[in-house]
């Protein structure tokens, strides 16, 4: 009976002091209330956040705050941006922040979108006003990238960042590249927004930004159909801005930005290009053989010299 009793006595003893430690190891660090700026970025995954709590002072145990992160089965809720912590700050202190609001927020803005799909993603993760942000904004020059923005940020702040981005990947090194091309500077940028929305892949935009300046130098229309699809705006049955089957009846639209009747570049912009359909309007070749480029359903390119060929190549690679 006595051993019995004392088995007892022990595992108390032991549990007492495994929650004792436990609990420890999930106490402040210290009474220390100097705020400390912890960054989350997209794909981070627990381990790499422990880690990164441990080296700023903001944890003692990366391994019991991972098990205490998992136990409250809240390790798949960790927000990203930046968050203010404190070694103050005890581990549930720390996760109650890091799965609820950061202090800003990670933005991803497409490459090739126009204003319209900007604002939308600005709006739905910082409450932007989309007229305000349209007004402000200059289509083609709103550099698509991954951003970080206070939650406070105003318009102005989005617009200047996403400009002043624009104009360093902007160099001046292509600026100069592209004048050799014949063009100015805006016409790079008109260029290369139409070479965003005809092509994906860098080598696919290289070829059609040769056959796009070389029907520019020789005064043949661009008869680019990412033009009209710009022109005709937001497609209400697709819930999209830019129309996924063209109709002969869309290639008469009477617009500027309808390069099937207008020779010549369109007068802005139809979205905002990346770097890489800057760099290929900038390494683009002029004297290229062909004039006419097909992508079939696949994502394949496909380029000939005539009209009967292209014609063949849409006939045959649907």
């Amino acid at each position: 009976m006595k051993k019995l009793v004392w088995i007892i006595v022990s595992l108390i003893l032991i549990t007492f002091a495994v929650r004792t430690f436990w609990n420890m190891q999930l106490t402040a660090v210290s009474s220390d209330e100097t705020v400390k700026s912890l960054i989350i970025t997209k794909g981070q995954s627990v381990s790499d956040v422990a880690d990164k709590l441990k080296e700023q002072g903001l944890i003692k145990s990366p391994f019991f705050f991972k098990l205490y992160l998992n136990q409250s089965g809240l390790a798949d809720q960790m927000q990203t941006g930046t968050f203010k912590l404190s070694p103050s700050m005890s581990s549930a202190e720390i996760t109650k922040k890091l799965t609820t609001q950061a202090e800003d927020v990670w933005i991803t803005l497409i490459e090739g979108w126009r204003l319209e799909e900007m604002v939308v993603k600005l709006s739905a993760q910082l409450g932007v006003k989309s007229n305000e942000f349209i007004k402000k904004a200059k289509e083609g020059y709103m550099f698509p990238d991954t951003y970080l923005f206070p939650r406070e940020v105003t318009v102005e702040g989005i617009v200047k960042k996403l400009r002043d981005t624009f104009d360093q990947k902007y160099s001046d090194e292509l600026k100069s590249k592209i004048r050799t091309q014949g063009l100015t500077e805006n016409q790079g940028v008109i260029l290369a927004s139409i070479v965003e929305r005809e092509a994906r892949s860098d080598e696919v935009r290289k070829m059609v930004a040769s056959i796009l300046l070389k029907r520019l130098k020789i005064d043949m229309g661009l008869n680019a159909d990412a033009t009209i699809q710009y022109a005709l705006g937001y497609q209400e049955d697709e819930k999209s801005w830019w129309k996924r089957h063209l109709s002969k009846e869309d290639l008469k639209i009477d617009s500027p930005f309808n390069t099937y009747i207008h020779r010549g570049l369109p007068p802005t912009p139809i979205a905002n290009p990346s770097l890489s359909s800057l760099q290929a309007v900038a390494d683009a070749d002029p004297n290229t053989p062909y004039l006419y480029y097909y992508h079939d359903s696949k994502g394949n390119s496909y380029y000939a010299k005539t009209l009967d060929d292209h014609n063949k190549n849409v006939a045959n690679n649907p």
